[in-house]
């Protein structure tokens, strides 16, 4: 599959977490290319005190200037990539997870242009364009039962594309979009809202 069928991503109604003591909110930005879907990522900069080098969809923490948690991932997708909020299409909103740094991430799937963004060389060390076929490749993805002190056991999910891993928070949005747009069932159920 080359295309992602982002109806049911439109027409979801988000669970929505408000017990955190930090909001932030992130896009997924679905790129065409050459008539296939792919998904941009951030690699974030290995000196950042959170997450260092994981890949992340762009995005950020809320501020007292942003009207809504939408405007915080378009501000901050800026400040990251260089897209202008213009160009992104809003399909539709994920659940809400929670991270360990005690943040409530809002998810939004986007669709931008398929063009050179410019990075924020000191949060983004790379921006990386994926295709979907990659990330819905049997072969490369993976998972794992973890234990959490506060929330049991955990499964957390692993995407192995073109020497990249998309893993984490990052991962567990990824795994909703997939479910909604896509025939991709993850092996185990989880509560998508906990770390």
């Amino acid at each position: 599959m080359s295309r992602l069928d982002l109806d049911p991503v439109a027409a979801h109604l988000p669970v929505e977490i408000d017990d955190q003591p930090y909001d932030a909110a992130v896009l997924a930005p679905v790129v065409d290319r050459n008539g296939e879907d792919h998904l941009l990522f951030t690699r974030r900069a290995d000196h950042l005190g959170e997450h260092p080098g994981q890949m992340s969809f762009p995005g950020g923490g809320a501020e007292s200037v942003d009207d809504s948690i939408l405007e915080t991932a378009l501000r901050e997708s800026h400040e990251e990539i260089g897209l202008d909020p213009e160009d992104a299409e809003v399909v539709g909103q994920l659940d809400d997870i929670r991270t360990i740094t005690e943040y409530a991430v809002t998810p939004f799937v986007v669709r931008i242009p398929d063009r050179e963004y410019q990075r924020d060389g000191n949060e983004v060390a790379e921006i990386v364009v994926l295709p979907l076929s990659g990330i819905l490749d049997p072969d490369n993805y993976e998972y794992e039962r973890r234990e959490h002190p506060y929330y049991g056991e955990i499964v957390v999910h692993y995407f192995h594309v073109d020497g990249y891993t998309v893993w984490g928070a990052t991962g567990r949005i990824l795994v909703q979009l997939l479910e909604l747009a896509t025939g991709f069932e993850a092996p185990e159920r989880m509560d998508r809202s906990q770390v």
